[in-house]
């Protein structure tokens, strides 16, 4: 019987090996704390935000990590679109 195939990386996952820290930090970078809660309403990112804070209810609430994670694409296609 063959040995199982290793765990396969992935090549076109652009969230593959990022940290929530490192998505929020570069939002963060990005759009600044006042267009982050702009872009998502939570009162992490509008009242006395803060990665720390920020990464508590995001590691709690999915829905609310999947709207960041969301974001953090956009943003990325943003990137490649624009010229350069």
């Amino acid at each position: 019987m063959p040995d199982p195939a290793p765990p396969q990386a992935q090549p076109r996952n652009p969230l593959h090996g990022l940290t929530l820290e490192a998505i929020v930090t570069a939002l963060v970078a990005h759009y600044g704390w006042p267009g982050l809660a702009e872009r998502i309403a939570l009162r992490c990112f509008s009242h006395e935000p803060s990665v720390n804070s920020s990464l508590k209810f995001l590691r709690k609430t999915p829905w609310a990590r999947e709207k960041v994670e969301s974001l953090y694409l956009f943003m990325l296609r943003e990137h490649k679109r624009s010229p350069r």
